[in-house]
């Protein structure tokens, strides 16, 4: 039988997971907005935003480091109070190299709360004893979701952006309060490590070789793979639909928003799915799937189709990722603190590099080239997770 805490501790981190998504989100309507304020080209604009993205990977490896002292608790408070309180900041700053600073502490308490949210999530579903992994993904969507729309609809109802970026700030640090005694404590935690990952967690901690093991480097690469294409679609959907697929600039969009609802609906139930399939199974067939996706939408001389494989793409790689997670934290002999930094970062960094590769393959082929280079890599992704030992 669950005992309560497990379960308090569960919908914390449900909101962890929300917090998190509302909170990077709502940067997305800013953007426009820093342009504008700043005086700033495309090209010097993209210099700016890679600062979020650098503070992230250069926190992630170091934040296991802080979780092995303090415990995932006080990292996601910390992580979360600096990042609401940064946000406001990020409409404000009218200095270049000043908002680059700030851009890339943001993206350090993001990458903070990341890590220390996942790797917590991973000790709650060990406690639970079912898939919750899935559904806490999912509501990062829900919260990335809310925090895209958010902030212009608090524009819309009157307020001004530094106001509303001030309310944003507010309920995050709220929700944070709110549930943050039901989060598991440190002592708690390493209980959990203990049980199940068969390892002193201090022991752990202090052999930074561990970081190099090939099961946890195995499965970084393929969560590179898979965030790399959410990337992909994130930069590049509404520029292949409108140049491949001759669609309306103003509706280019429409690619990455079923893609984006296919993959949060697929990620609320996918713990149920876990449960009923198994992670191998989630992982191989989400894999094929995305991949069957990509190629109809590439092929498909009908916009109906295409958007259907977008739909499948979403689908077959919403799930892959927390599975990843779920394995990640229960290797034997390795603490999900050395663990899921290290898988994490290297997803993080699919997401940031991908865009870019994509880019160099169009570049010399064609877009639609690389599109499918990305069908190939799921094919991979497939066949070495039905290799690997379980």
């Amino acid at each position: 039988m669950i005992d309560k805490k497990t379960v308090h501790a569960k919908r914390a981190t449900q909101f962890i997971f929300l917090i998190c998504g509302l909170g990077i989100a709502s940067w997305a309507p800013m953007v426009p907005l820093a342009k504008d304020r700043l005086g700033l080209n495309e090209a010097d604009l993209g210099l700016l935003l890679l600062s979020l993205g650098l503070g992230a990977l250069v926190t992630m490896p170091l934040t296991g480091v802080f979780i092995s002292k303090l415990g995932t608790r006080k990292v996601i408070m910390g992580s979360v109070l600096f990042a609401a309180l940064l946000l406001p900041c990020l409409l404000i700053i009218s200095n270049i190299y000043l908002m680059a600073l700030v851009l890339f502490a943001f993206g350090c308490s993001i990458g903070g709360i990341d890590v220390a949210m996942n790797a917590h999530g991973v000790q709650v579903q060990n406690s639970y004893g079912k898939p919750i992994m899935s559904s806490l993904h999912g509501l990062f969507s829900v919260g990335g979701l809310f925090g895209s729309l958010g902030l212009g609809f608090l524009i819309k109802m009157g307020l001004n952006p530094i106001h509303a970026a001030i309310t944003i700030s507010i309920l995050l640090i709220l929700l944070l309060i709110f549930q943050y005694r039901n989060l598991f404590n440190y002592s708690t935690e390493k209980e959990i490590i203990m049980k199940f990952s068969h390892v002193d967690e201090e022991k752990a901690v202090s052999s930074r070789f561990q970081w190099f093991n090939s099961s946890v480097l195995l499965l970084g690469l393929m969560c590179f793979i898979v965030f790399l294409s959410e990337g992909a679609m994130l930069d590049w959907s509404a520029i292949f639909l409108r140049d491949n697929k001759n669609i309306d600039p103003e509706f280019s969009g429409i690619g990455y928003a079923s893609f984006s609802v296919a993959m949060a609906v697929m990620r609320l139930t996918g713990d149920s799915i876990v449960s009923k399939f198994s992670g191998k199974t989630v992982v191989i067939g989400g894999s094929i799937l995305a991949s069957l996706g990509i190629f109809i939408l590439t092929f498909s001389p009908w916009l109906i189709l295409s958007l259907t494989g977008f739909i499948f793409l979403g689908m077959g790689a919403a799930n892959i990722v927390p599975v990843f997670f779920s394995v990640g934290g229960k290797i034997p002999g390795l603490s999900p603190t050395v663990t899921i930094p290290v898988i994490t970062t290297m997803g993080y960094a699919g997401q940031l590099a991908g865009p870019a590769l994509l880019g160099f393959i169009a570049h010399h082929f064609s877009l639609t080239i690389a599109f499918e280079t990305i069908a190939l890599l799921f094919i991979a992704v497939a066949v070495i997770y039905k290799l690997r030992k379980s």
